[in-house]
């Protein structure tokens, strides 16, 4: 923590796009990658997870609400985007980088890191290799989406969290914030709903300040202290990582990015187009990238979190669902 609450601050105090998080990831990853023993209780990290939910529903407000109208539609458009950026990753990998099917499938599943891991090494498919285009995607679009804002300057101009008052008289309301989220949080995550702490604190804290029950949220301090915790929980991931394998597999995991985003950004930009969402939103709520890493980047950023975390969330569902599927297929497909 110490590592990322250093990187956090070299990168956030100099008013970096979203430097607090992006900072301690890039600071924790380098320690992970230079073998140090760096972790994050999973208690910090669940008590994290409910607590950015609650500063991510502070963002709702009910022209954002009028707006979930287009979001059917939006989400059409991601399913068939998702669709058929895996299934061109998985051919780039298959046919340019001679990758066995199942091996191409799980590397190209977007955003799936966990679960694309867990398939891989039931089925017998390269887990390392998989790993690795995985972690490429994962700290490109960590980095090099703040990096992209800081150099074109293009922030969103969305709404931000609304923050608590100081007194005594804000208190009660605070403690129904932070106790009706973490409830909601809790049963989320026990009922195994993708997400569950950050999607179910979200959901509640943007249910009562979208209708106007609650008007206060968690102080900036506890925002700062939870992005640093987030880049850090983020960047453990890279823990055992191979140096050299990352360095053999930088092409195919590099060009398969590059197909990837390019086809997202197609479909970003259509959907964006069609539906008069905003450009930035869109992309983000797109682009191959974890739930929770895009949603606070969203709101980090001053875009529109709920949207981007409902994208990502759909999206998480529907490879929960899709991807074994289509992987027994595979299996038997090559076995007949």
């Amino acid at each position: 923590m110490l590592i990322a609450a250093a990187g956090g601050a070299l990168l956030g105090l100099a008013n970096f796009p979203a430097g607090w998080l992006t900072g301690s990831f890039v600071a924790v990853t380098g320690a992970a990658l230079a073998s140090r023993p760096v972790f994050v209780p999973d208690s910090v990290t669940r008590v994290t997870f409910v607590l950015l939910g609650i500063l991510l529903g502070g963002t709702i407000t009910p022209e954002s609400l009028r707006l979930m109208a287009a979001w059917p539609a939006s989400l059409v458009f991601l399913t068939i985007a998702m669709a058929i950026v895996t299934a061109a990753v998985a051919a780039y990998l298959h046919y340019v980088h001679g990758w066995d099917t199942l091996s191409a499938l799980f590397a190209s599943a977007p955003g799936a890191l966990s679960q694309a891991l867990a398939l891989a090494a039931s089925t017998g498919a390269d887990v390392r290799s998989v790993a690795t285009v995985q972690a490429v995607r994962l700290l490109v679009f960590t980095v090099g989406l703040p990096l992209g804002v800081a150099l074109t300057g293009a922030r969103g101009d969305g709404p931000e969290a609304a923050v608590a008052v100081a007194g005594i008289s804000s208190w009660p309301e605070l403690l129904i914030l932070v106790g009706s989220c973490g409830a909601v949080a809790a049963l989320a995550h026990k009922w195994r709903v993708p997400g569950g702490l950050i999607v179910g604190s979200m959901l509640t804290s943007g249910i009562l300040h979208g209708s106007g029950m609650v008007d206060v949220n968690l102080p900036p301090a506890v925002a700062v202290v939870c992005f640093v915790t987030l880049g850090a929980t983020i960047g453990v991931r890279f823990r055992g990582v191979d140096i050299q394998l990352l360095r053999q597999m930088a092409g195919a995991a590099l060009g398969a990015l590059a197909v990837g985003t390019t086809l997202a950004f197609a479909f970003a930009f259509l959907a964006a187009w069609s539906l008069s969402l905003r450009m930035s939103d869109t992309f983000l709520a797109y682009v191959p990238g974890g739930l929770e890493a895009m949603t606070i980047l969203a709101f980090a950023l001053q875009l529109d979190p709920a949207f981007v975390g409902a994208h990502h969330l759909a999206r998480y569902i529907l490879l929960a669902v899709s991807l074994p599927i289509v992987a027994a297929w595979l299996r038997d497909k090559s076995s007949a």
